[in-house]
This record gives C-alpha cells, sequence and structure tokens, in this order.
C-alpha cells in the first residue's frame, strides 16, 4: 500500500522535480500540533493517487532547502509543484476535500 514519501532536500530533485507529476507536499514539523491533522489526509491521499501524483511530506526542521525555495513561512503548508515550479499552495491545517480538489485542478 503505497504511503506519503518523505521528500527530503537531497532527494527533492529526483522525487519531486524530475517525476514528470504533480507533486503535493505537506510541510511540517514535530512540534506543530494542526501539522498533525493533516497527516491522516496524506496516508489516505498516498494510496488514491498512486501513480497519478507524488504525494510527499517534508520535515522542515530538518530539510530548511524546500521551504526556503518556495517561501514558506508557516506551517503546515502545502505545495502543490510540477516540474520543480510552484502552482498553487494552501496554508494551514484543512479538510481532505480542499487538498482533492486542487490535486484535481492541477493533475
Amino acid at each position: 500500500m503505497a504511503k506519503p514519501l518523505e521528500i527530503t532536500d537531497a532527494n527533492f530533485q529526483e522525487q519531486v522535480v524530475d517525476s514528470g507529476k504533480l507533486a503535493v507536499l505537506d510541510l511540517w514539523a514535530v512540534w506543530c500540533g494542526p501539522c498533525r491533522m493533516l497527516d491522516p489526509i496524506f496516508k489516505e491521499l498516498a494510496p488514491e493517487y498512486d501513480g497519478k501524483a507524488v504525494i510527499g511530506k517534508v520535515n522542515v526542521d530538518e530539510n530548511p532547502g524546500i521551504p526556503q525555495k518556495y517561501g514558506v513561512l508557516n506551517i503546515p503548508t502545502i505545495l502543490f509543484i510540477r516540474d520543480g515550479e510552484l502552482v498553487d499552495k494552501i496554508v494551514g491545517a484543512v479538510p481532505k476535500r480542499a487538498v482533492v480538489e486542487l490535486i484535481e485542478k492541477y493533475i
């Protein structure tokens, strides 16, 4: 069963930019309470969009390059990236339907 990929500064190019797919990244941190609300949503999205989109999680404390590159100042933030370019983002914890709407828009 597919699960969210752990996206790091080191594997970002390969897993996200070079994937040829829409990447949906949950930027989070261990100490962030609202971030925990998105965890089950991303666990559901990974198998639902397996092969159609890259569903991943980025720990911002361990991987500062990604949030810096995309100007992320608050977490949780969900980035929607295609070919390395930011196409949309959501700041804050949101219901699954809000994430799915944007995935369907850009997939």
